[in-house]
């Protein structure tokens, strides 16, 4: 999504993102502070990168697939998901 104004780079929202709804936040000047229009949630620089964080592990192996999901207390094989494969 396009920053709607010049500033301080606008993150995601944490809480729209963890449904999957991508929302950039906007930064207040005054309150030094992100918001999100959609939604109530607000906070500190520092709590939208913790939680984007959190997100990120979330979805960590989006491109990966099960190859095999191996026997008892043996790990499971994965592959890295290449575009157009199935």
């Amino acid at each position: 999504m396009a920053q709607a104004k010049k500033g301080k780079l606008n993150f995601r929202c944490p809480s729209c993102f963890m449904r999957d709804i991508d929302i950039d936040m906007f930064y207040d000047n005054e309150k030094k502070e992100y918001y999100c229009l959609r939604c109530c949630f607000k906070g500190s620089e520092e709590d939208v990168l913790r939680l984007n964080e959190q997100a990120r592990y979330r979805y960590r192996a989006i491109n990966l697939r099960v190859v095999d999901f191996g026997e008892d207390n043996k790990p499971i094989t994965y592959k890295k998901h290449e575009r157009g494969q199935q």
